[in-house]
Order: structure tokens, then C-alpha cells, then sequence
């Protein structure tokens, strides 16, 4: 039987919750929906669809989110429906099951956006808000050039110079973590990380509460793209290198594995990221979380997509006709519409998940 993986990606959100919905429903999931309060740009509902396989009252979990970003939601959900149509559910072990989050964030992900609805990063929303926010000084100083007012091509060719030099003048990686560190002073910047919890994290933080009570040991794999070579999946995990997470993780999936915090991942060392917040959501359960992270474009490109973005959605006009290649630009950047990215990321995913299932079963 000749199976084509690269029909188990959408071209749009619609496509791609329709998908999910029928891959899960022919697998035996049982499904509920969290609807978002908003609608997406063709009137179509907004949900963050929740699939469940397996006993209900497992105590160990598979959880397997895509959209946490947003329009890095295609590789996600063709990640998780790649993973339905092979029947991945039929060799699950005994006492194993996979609860499925499609579109953690699914207004990004219909508006081609990597941020929520409020503009924020929901890799930096997790963070207690009581408390004083992070600073980011570095961003601060940058903000302007990151986000101007003016979308002219002289104005991004002035602040694209701008930011070269700083590169420069501190490196690659300082500009990286200036940039994508996470920032709580300016909302209409990039990678911001809110003034309070968003929808999307107060509803994966109850579906977690609900859903994994009962849960012991929990593997999460969060599906993203943007950073790396094309269709290379990099497995992050943000914990110490010396960290029980971090061996454990590395003994599940192999020396490839890498952290931020151990300076051996393309992604800077980032401040309030879902995955680190996991275990005080489940205090009970052992939890071993992973970023599948899958290689887009040079970061050049995929850093001017986010400005661009940024900029319509704060000084521009997401309805006019200059949105059209700046959306097409983002969704560029981090979707690899071809058929051998397409192909590398439900190959990576299908590994990863039947690694993560093993590492489960281990005592």
C-alpha cells in the first residue's frame, strides 16, 4: 500500500482541523473542543481540539501539541495526523495512552501569526505575573529597529544595517537572545511575553489539570520550526544539562539531544516557555518534555517575516493589500511546503514519538 505523508498536511487551518478531526475520529480518539472566543479571517470557528487514544485512565501519557506558535502549526498537525493514518494507535502498549492538543494556539494559526490574538509569544507567557516581569535591556535597546513605525524599503534596509552591526559588534547569539529571549515592555514588539496568562495558556493549563490527573509519567513533544537547516528536526530540551529531565531525555532519544541553557541549541536561553512549566502543573507526574524544532529558512529571512509581521499587525493593516505578501512571507518561514520537508518532518515525528513511547514504558 503506497502511502503519501505529504497529504497529511493542510494549506490553510481549516484544512488542517478538518484533517485532524477525521484522522482522529477514524483512529477511535475520543474528541472534545475548547473553542476560542475569536473567528478566523474566513468566519470560521476557532478551537483547540483535544483527541484522546487510549485508557482514560492511564498513568502514562503521550502528549503531542501542535500551534503552540501559531502558523508552526502546520508541521504540528501534519505531524499528528501522519502519526493517525499509520495507525501509530494499534501499537500503543498496555497502559499507554497519547492525548493530541491541535492548535494550542488557533488564532495564530489561522491569521498566520506566531503570537496570540494579544500579540504574545506563548513560549514566554509562562511566567508568574505576581512577581516582578524579566528584563530584557538588550531588546530595550533594540526595540525601534526591531519594529519601526515605517515599513518602507528604506527603513528595513536601514534597520536591517542597524542590526548587522550589532551582530557584529556582540554576536550572533547575543542578537539572537536580545531579540528572542523574551520582552515585557513592549506589547506591540516581537516575542512579548504578555501582561497576564492568555487564553491559550489558561486553556492548555486546564486541559492539563483535567486530562492528567491520573498521569505518573508524562512525555510531552512540542512541535515548532523556524530555527535550523531545512526539514532537520533539532530535539531541545530546556532543562540542565545536568538536570534527572535532561539524562532521561537523552536516554530516550539518543546524544542528538540538546539544551539551551547548555549553550548546544540554535534556540536562545528563553524565559517562560511551556515546557519548563509543566511540572508545576503536574506535580505528580514525572515529566519529560521535548521541542521538536524542524529547520525553515536562513535566520535572516525568517527574523524579517517576524519584523514585517509585527509591524502590520501594529502600524499596518491586515486587510489591505500589503498584508498579502507579508503573510505570505511568515507562512515561508516557518512552513516548509514541499514534499521532502514535508517528508523529513513525518519520518522525525514518527521517531520521536515512538521514542517517547518506549521511554515511557521503561520503569
Amino acid at each position: 500500500m503506497t502511502f503519501n505523508c505529504a497529504d497529511s498536511f493542510s494549506a490553510d487551518y481549516p484544512q488542517a482541523r478538518a484533517k485532524f478531526l477525521e484522522a482522529a475520529a477514524a483512529a477511535g480518539g475520543v474528541l472534545d473542543a475548547v473553542i476560542h472566543p475569536l473567528r478566523g479571517p474566513g468566519g470560521d470557528e476557532l478551537a483547540t481540539d483535544i483527541a484522546w487514544f487510549g485508557p482514560h485512565d492511564a498513568e502514562r501519557v503521550l502528549v503531542m501539541l501542535s500551534g503552540t506558535h501559531g502558523v508552526e502549526g502546520f508541521c504540528g498537525s501534519g505531524a499528528q495526523v501522519h502519526w493517525l493514518r499509520r495507525g501509530e494507535v494499534r501499537r500503543l502498549p498496555a497502559g499507554v495512552a497519547v492525548m493530541m492538543l491541535h492548535a494550542v494556539n488557533p488564532y495564530g494559526f489561522a491569521w498566520l501569526r506566531r503570537v496570540t490574538e494579544d500579540n504574545v509569544d506563548l513560549n514566554r507567557n509562562w511566567i508568574d505575573f505576581s512577581k516582578p516581569v524579566p528584563a530584557n535591556q538588550a531588546y530595550d535597546s533594540l526595540h525601534d529597529i526591531f519594529c519601526p513605525r515605517d515599513w518602507s524599503e528604506e527603513t528595513q534596509a536601514e534597520t536591517e544595517a542597524a542590526i548587522q552591526r550589532f551582530a557584529a559588534e556582540h554576536g550572533v547569539m547575543m542578537l539572537q537572545t536580545a531579540m528572542s529571549a523574551g520582552q515585557y515592555a513592549h506589547a506591540d514588539g516581537v516575542f512579548f511575553g504578555g501582561l497576564g496568562p492568555t487564553w491559550s495558556r489558561r486553556t492548555q493549563t486546564a486541559i492539563y489539570q483535567q486530562r492528567l490527573a491520573q498521569a505518573r509519567k508524562v512525555a510531552i513533544i512540542d512541535f515548532h520550526t523556524g530555527l535550523g537547516p531545512w526539514g532537520f528536526g533539532e530535539q531541545i530540551v530546556v532543562a540542565h544539562p545536568d538536570s534527572a529531565e535532561f539524562a532521561r531525555a537523552r536516554g530516550w532519544y539518543g546524544q542528538a539531544v540538546v539544551s539551551p541553557m547548555g549553550g548546544t541549541s540554535s534556540s536562545a536561553d528563553i524565559v517562560g516557555d511551556g515546557l519548563s512549566a509543566t511540572p508545576a502543573i503536574l506535580p505528580h507526574a514525572e515529566v519529560t518534555g521535548m521541542a521538536l524544532e524542524v529547520g525553515t529558512q536562513p535566520m535572516t529571512l525568517v527574523r524579517n517575516a517576524l519584523r514585517a509581521d509585527a509591524w502590520l499587525h501594529a502600524h499596518g493593516d491586515p486587510a489591505s493589500p500589503e498584508a498579502a505578501p507579508i503573510k505570505a512571507q511568515i507562512r515561508d518561514a516557518f512552513y516548509g511546503d514541499a514534499d521532502d520537508w514535508k517528508g523529513m518532518v513525518a519520518g522525525q515525528s514518527m521517531l520521536v514519538c515512538r521514542q517517547a513511547i518506549a521511554g515511557l514504558t521503561t520503569a
